[in-house]
């Protein structure tokens, strides 16, 4: 029976998007003769009812192209006014049959939702360049996010070398250290801090001042954004850019890698500088292995739909793709495990 699919893309952007539109369609029209509808800027277009045709010619040149087509946004229908519903009027007018839905845990979140509430049915695929979704072994987006962490370290280390300076590397990945501890690790980073453990900063200048003692003339040092620094009188908090957040209750993390160059450099009497890398992470076209990836979540998105099993998210397990249900992202956010934080432990100087 043929179908008429929605395809939406939420939150931040990711590398393998437009990848996994594109197998999505590919696999659709021409093993099930499917339909289907790009839905603009995520929920916020399913509300409004923004859309564009899908067709193979519309998806033919995705295979290399970063970001979205369909554009996206962190709306939360569960924080607007009728928000549900207006995704549902939406959803019927369209005559769609599913949508697939691309993004983290907070856009699958909301597709879970809709689909247990609503009645929509849903099926997700997990996009994060912070890869701490539950349930899947490797989020898309995040080879290609990790790979500019570790080009980052290997231009950034010329300088610091030149000017005999400690380089602080500031890297996304909010409350998960993934990014930092992998893209650090391969870029040679001589000390990873990430948010799993609380960072003393005496300690991390105690190491740096033995580094110099040894005759090194140079440090680097990566950080993630939602490190927890802590404090006189053993405070830990985290450092944020303003005190908004957004409709999933986030704030805007930020400034650590400043701070900590800061202070460091008052501790050791070694020139430091900061350089935060930001949406430099999340650019540019994805590595061969996120397009693989993300092209692999396209075709089982939709033999979910033709199989009508809704409520679920494709995953990666092993070297395998499999379901899960959307419950599995909703445990809480996949952190790094204490044995691979060891790991840079081992590698620091």
């Amino acid at each position: 029976m043929s179908k008429k699919i929605g395809i939406l893309t939420g939150g931040g952007d990711a590398p393998g998007l437009n990848q996994v539109i594109r197998a999505a369609v590919y696999r659709g029209v021409k093993t099930y003769g499917y339909e289907f509808v790009g839905i603009l800027d995520g929920w916020k277009g399913l509300m409004e009812c923004k859309t564009m045709p899908l067709t193979l010619d519309d998806v033919y040149e995705l295979s290399h192209e970063g970001g979205t087509i369909l554009g996206s946004s962190r709306t939360n229908p569960y924080k607007r006014e009728d928000g549900p519903k207006l995704c549902k009027e939406c959803f019927e007018k369209l005559g769609l049959d599913a949508i697939i839905a691309l993004g983290g845990d907070d856009t699958i979140g909301v597709a879970y939702k809709l689909f247990t509430q609503e009645g929509i049915p849903t099926v997700c695929a997990p996009k994060t360049i912070d890869n701490d979704i539950s349930g899947t072994d490797q989020c898309f987006g995040f080879d290609t996010a990790i790979n500019r962490v570790m080009e980052a370290f290997d231009r950034l280390r010329t300088t610091a070398k030149s000017h005999h300076r400690i380089m602080v590397v500031e890297v996304m990945g909010r409350h998960a250290g993934w990014m930092t501890l992998i893209g650090g690790v391969a870029g040679g980073a001589d000390i990873v801090l990430v948010p799993e453990e609380p960072v003393d900063i005496d300690e991390v200048a105690l190491k740096l001042k033995k580094m110099r003692d040894k005759g090194r003339k140079y440090a680097m040092v990566a950080v993630s954004e939602g490190v927890k620094i802590k404090f006189a009188g053993g405070m830990e908090d985290i450092i944020t850019q303003d005190a908004e957040v957004d409709e999933f209750g986030h704030v805007r993390l930020g400034g650590i890698g400043k701070i900590l160059a800061k202070e460091l450099q008052k501790r050791t009497g070694w020139e430091a500088r900061h350089v935060v890398l930001g949406h430099l992470q999340r650019g540019g076209v994805p590595t061969a292995f996120d397009r693989w990836l993300s092209t692999r979540f396209g075709i089982a998105a939709v033999d979910q739909i033709a199989n009508d099993n809704y409520g679920v998210m494709v995953v990666l397990k092993g070297f395998e793709i499999v379901s899960v249900s959307m419950e599995e992202a909703a445990k809480g956010i996949r952190m790094v495990p204490k044995e691979l934080i060891n790991i840079a432990r081992i590698l620091e100087p």
